[in-house]
């Protein structure tokens, strides 16, 4: 099996740095504006019921990741506990998450590049740009996982230090006159402001796909989501404090972070949270392009995909072919699409992911032959229920045309897996019958 011979080079803290690459990205860096124009000041409580959702949501990952030490993540969780079909559906939906993801936040990078010089976000130069980053970071993945591990620790501490001095320094500027809790919100308003405002917080099940190349995967996976994600939720609140008290005009801002430094510091510091933005966006793409690439190697480790992707470079150990293929597709898809077009997407079929992983954290309790969990979360179970709960709240707010895309991708899924498993069952009484 490939598997064995993939190298386990991701230790616990390597773990936590990718954790936070995945999590913060583009997102912080624009949607404070977005949510504060749905909800205003309302948008505190907003962050802060997200991130009770992520947290319950992260529990269930914590205990359902520890029972595992293959490569694939939620694809690998699902597929033992509803079995094949369904496991390929999810594994399937969750490829298109990190692919998504990775155009809309790889757009982003490039609209802040624009920041510098506006020509780098259009046309030839734009598509050049996306070419640059999408096969540089090939390249690093291709050479091993820890010169990627090694990219991710470095990107991690280069994107946290301008965030911490925008709170740092920000905090000393806030104007409360600039926060008004005056009539409320609806509920509807809420809920779409919430889903919008969960791009910010998501990634982190993406960072225990990689298991097979982790150092002891049942302890140190739980280990890290739950600091990781701790160190973000007390960053993106504050951040959201300093975005409201500094900038009155927050909701009409397309770089709040940016436009909230100007206020207090001037132009060096709008620079300085670009620059910052566009570190934290290339550790995301990196971890992203990790993350992508092992699950395909991981569905063709299992079967499920052609085997020749799961095929490892001699000299690197890493599966190669799925690295070139995979940053192909993103390549193309990211120069044809653009940020709120991949992020809705992504967005969506994250959340059916999200659900079928914490319907999983029962099953996986109260079925005998179920693999050992390394972490048993405090009240899981009621985790479980809250998260699916919560979880199903916010897909009622998804519109109709985005139902639809979604519902086609997961036919596109069964067409591709009854079709492969056809070809693989013919292919299997052919040689047997020989």
């Amino acid at each position: 099996m490939s598997e064995e011979k993939l190298v386990r080079g991701i230790g616990r803290w390597d773990l936590i740095a990718i954790v936070i690459n995945t999590v913060i990205g583009a997102g912080i860096f624009g949607l404070p504006s977005k949510v504060a124009k749905e909800v205003g000041s309302y948008s505190l409580i907003a962050f802060f019921i997200c991130s009770i959702i992520i947290a319950f949501v992260v529990l269930c990952f914590a205990e359902v990741s520890s029972r595992f030490r293959d490569t694939g993540g939620a694809y690998i969780y699902t597929k033992e506990a509803y079995g094949s079909f369904i496991g390929f559906e999810v594994g399937w939906l969750f490829w298109i998450t990190r692919f998504t993801a990775f155009a809309a936040n790889c757009n982003v990078l490039i609209s802040y590049l624009g920041y510098f010089y506006e020509p780098l976000a259009q046309g030839a130069l734009r598509v050049f740009l996306i070419g640059l980053v999408v096969f540089g970071l090939t390249f690093i993945n291709i050479v091993g996982v820890k010169e990627s591990v090694r990219t991710t620790n470095i990107l991690t501490a280069a994107k946290l230090i301008p965030l911490f001095l925008f709170v740092v320094v920000g905090i000393f500027y806030i104007q409360p006159a600039n926060f008004n809790f005056g009539a409320s919100p609806t509920m509807d308003a809420f809920a779409s402001a919430i889903l919008v405002l969960i791009y910010a917080f998501v990634g982190f099940e993406s960072a225990v796909i990689p298991a097979g190349e982790m150092k002891d995967p049942k302890k140190n996976a739980p280990f890290a989501l739950m600091t990781a994600i701790g160190i973000i939720v007390a960053f993106y609140i504050l951040i959201q404090v300093v975005s409201i008290g500094t900038l009155p005009e927050l909701a009409n801002s397309e770089r709040p972070l940016a436009d909230a430094a100007q206020n207090f510091v001037g132009t060096y510091g709008a620079t300085f949270i670009v620059i910052g933005a566009l570190v934290s966006i290339l550790g995301n793409l990196n971890v992203g392009l990790l993350a992508t690439t092992r699950l395909m190697f991981a569905m063709a480790e299992q079967k499920d995909i052609p085997q020749f992707l799961a095929k490892l470079h001699t000299k690197f150990k890493t599966p190669y072919i799925s690295i070139i293929l995979t940053s192909i597709g993103i390549f193309i898809f990211t120069v044809q699409s653009s940020f709120i077009k991949a992020l809705t997407i992504s967005t969506i079929t994250r959340i059916i992911v999200y659900g079928m992983t914490c319907i999983a954290l029962p099953i996986f309790r109260f079925r005998k032959d179920s693999p050992e969990a390394g972490f048993k979360a405090p009240l899981g179970i009621i985790a479980s229920i809250l998260s699916i709960v919560l979880l199903g709240w916010l897909l009622r707010s998804i519109s109709y045309s985005d139902l639809w895309q979604i519902l086609i991708a997961i036919a596109i899924g069964a067409v591709i897996y009854l079709a492969y498993n056809f070809y693989r069952r013919n292919s299997e009484n052919s040689k047997t019958l020989k």
